[in-house]
């Protein structure tokens, strides 16, 4: 239509792999209108993603794509290579899902930030174009000091704010945003879409988000698109579509969505007598920075971890969560403090022990794209544990790999299968199903449903439940989703600056909170509910 920035008009995609033609789009039809958020959402491997890419003519060379993309009046597909550079960046912009693998790694963020201003706006001097790139910094509550970091001196969620700083960079008519907030704790989620919305409020820019978190859709979201095996089963305004959803999926969609409130029990305290899974005392981790300054990422820490029990981690990022999971895995410093491992201690163990403890500890890390190794296809990284650790080969192995794949709802076929072929969602089910292969008795997970859609989450949910009534094992689970939390842990300890500023039962914890930075986490994580989001937003802009 006329009146929209953005038209799909019948569009397909298709994907050819090893002489076999797959349809991942079929006939799918839908505009961004000027000045409004659309949201697509939709179960990982529905072709949101890959739609937007389509847009920006950035799929893979084995696709296919047939329909009409127009935007500005012109269609995006049969546009020169020059055309589409004109276009990206410039009045198209995309946040990609992760941030991590978009940014350079040799090159700091501000002169990547530098680079992005440079290349649409040559105009401007050198001095301009730093003080743009640093003012793009302040726009997504990043210090100045940061300029000179290199993206693996930054948590997952600074390195999100950074790549939606560069993707408003030049101010763009039609933002994509695929995953914005996956990686960003409740309190900087809410800070980004607030950058979003205001950005939109400043340029009259359109955004299409891509999520799964339907607290996000009903944040911000003036319309809502639905996917499903790569077509559109629904399009309904925002508070249409969760009050009145007329498609089943659409409602199956809601009904996963994890909800604070829910579970009544949670596991019962340990005896006295119980030996510990994992034992954390005073540990402290310190890091030295490129100029001598030393940096405290966990400050004091002590948690105990008893069998069976569940322990969530939540605080803002950059707050030690993930590095208190590094240190128990031997991938961070350990400056003082002890951690015990069924009763081992790891900083006196000798290599033979270290090796028969660390075969225990499964672990599911927070960016799937990089814990995979893409050479190997995603049988071989499942079964590689098994094969170093317990001697499996052959057909053993295979059937064990594919028992495994079926844990996690995927096709046993998808065993020859590698990373870059599998979406998100279906990467990060690969890692979970590596994690437990060992049938770990300690599991620490670090963001494992971030990436996941609602319905996949509540599968993996469940099957992290199954797996722990199997197998009894402790887990140390870290998250910014506290509807997650809420649902599925025993105990919670809130993090902030790399303290334990709050810990207890998750009821205790999550009901009646005592500190005033766990009051604030709670009051700004999202509900799937518009009408409630729509209160909160106004009540927070009044304040």
């Amino acid at each position: 239509m006329s009146d929209e920035v953005l038209t799909f008009e019948d569009l397909t995609i298709d994907f050819t792999v090893g002489g076999t033609t797959q349809r991942a789009v079929d006939r799918v039809s839908f505009g961004v209108r000027p000045g409004e958020v659309l949201a697509v959402v939709g179960e990982s491997g529905s072709g949101k993603s890959v739609t937007a890419l389509a847009a920006l003519g950035l799929l893979p060379s084995n696709a296919t794509v047939g329909g009409r993309i127009v935007f500005g009046g012109a269609d995006v597909l049969p546009m020169s290579r020059a055309e589409l550079t004109a276009l990206r960046g410039r009045r198209i912009a995309m946040i990609f899902q992760d941030p991590v693998g978009a940014l350079d790694p040799v090159f700091t963020i501000g002169t990547q930030l530098m680079e992005m201003v440079r290349a649409h706006q040559p105009e401007l001097s050198r001095g301009q174009v730093r003080e743009r790139a640093l003012e793009l910094l302040r726009m997504v509550e990043i210090p100045e000091a940061r300029f000179k970091y290199y993206p693996h001196q930054l948590s997952g969620g600074q390195c999100q704010r950074v790549m939606i700083a560069i993707a408003v960079a030049c101010d763009p008519e039609l933002l994509i945003a695929d995953e914005p907030t996956t990686a960003l704790d409740v309190t900087v989620q809410q800070e980004v879409l607030d950058v979003l919305l205001a950005m939109r409020s400043k340029i009259s820019g359109a955004i299409m988000i891509i999520t799964h978190d339907m607290g996000v859709v009903a944040d911000v979201a003036d319309r809502v698109v639905v996917m499903r095996k790569g077509a559109v089963v629904e399009t309904a305004g925002v508070h249409e579509l969760f009050d009145r959803p007329e498609e089943e999926y659409t409602r199956a969609l809601l009904a996963a969505v994890p909800r604070g409130g829910l579970r009544d029990q949670a596991a019962p305290d340990a005896a006295d007598d119980v030996a510990s899974a994992l034992a954390v005392n005073d540990l402290v981790v310190e890091y030295r920075s490129r100029r001598g300054r030393i940096i405290r990422a966990v400050d004091g820490v002590s948690l105990t971890l008893t069998p069976g029990q569940i322990t969530g981690v939540v605080g803002e990022s950059g707050s030690g969560k993930s590095t208190i999971g590094k240190a128990v895995l031997g991938l961070a410093p350990l400056t003082s403090g002890e951690i015990k491992v069924a009763g081992v201690s790891l900083g006196d163990a000798s290599s033979s022990a270290l090796r028969k403890v660390r075969a225990g500890i499964g672990v599911v890390f927070q960016n799937p794209a990089g814990s995979l190794n893409p050479r190997a296809t995603i049988g071989q990284s499942i079964g590689e544990p098994l094969a170093v650790h317990r001697g499996v080969r052959g057909a053993q192995l295979r059937g064990r790999v594919e028992e495994l794949l079926d844990s996690v709802e995927l096709p046993r076929a998808w065993a020859g299968r590698y990373p870059h072929e599998l979406s998100g969602g279906q990467r990060q089910r690969v890692s979970i199903a590596r994690a437990i292969s060992l049938d770990p008795a300690l599991l620490i997970a670090d963001e494992p449903t971030s990436a996941l859609d609602v319905s996949v989450q509540a599968t993996v949910l469940e099957l992290f439940r199954s797996i722990q009534e199997r197998l009894d094992f402790a887990c140390l689970f870290i998250s910014h989703d506290l509807a997650v939390v809420d649902q599925l842990c025993d105990r919670v300890a809130v993090l902030s600056q790399g303290r334990i500023v709050e810990h207890g039962p998750r009821e205790s914890v999550l009901r009646d909170p005592q500190d005033p930075y766990t009051i604030r986490l709670l009051e700004a994580a999202p509900v799937p509910d518009p009408a409630e989001q729509s209160r909160r937003r106004k009540l927070r802009l009044a304040g």
